[in-house]
């Protein structure tokens, strides 16, 4: 039996090869229990090109807590923001394993409004 992390992981893992094989700009979305984490990485995956969290310091003056929906719907604004100063308008969106819900949902939501395609 595989416990929580490793089973994450394992999933992120399946992920991760699939956008690898696609040779595609991924938004990878990591998340604690107090924070919220997103990275856009180029399609060798070696380099950050941008990233957005809720540990920046001008993130954590708009917040009161940064593991709410609202912070995760922030950051996603951030980072879309970010990707189009880079001229990024394409990426393959990566949740690290996590459920398609709650505080990931909302990066997602966020980055689309922004301008951001998956």
């Amino acid at each position: 039996m595989l416990d929580k992390k490793a089973a994450r992981q394992r999933r992120a893992r399946q992920t991760r090869a699939k956008i690898a094989e696609l040779k595609a700009v991924r938004l990878a979305v990591f998340r604690s229990n107090c924070h919220i984490y997103a990275q856009i990485m180029d399609a060798s995956g070696a380099r950050v090109l941008a990233s957005a969290s809720t540990v920046e310091p001008e993130v954590r003056d708009q917040i009161k807590h940064g593991g709410n929906t609202s912070a995760a719907a922030l950051v996603g604004k951030r980072i879309a923001e970010k990707a189009k100063g880079l001229g990024i308008g394409q990426v393959s969106f990566d949740r690290s394993g996590f459920r398609y819900h709650g505080r990931v949902k909302a990066l997602a939501d966020a980055a689309r409004e922004g301008g951001l395609k998956f």
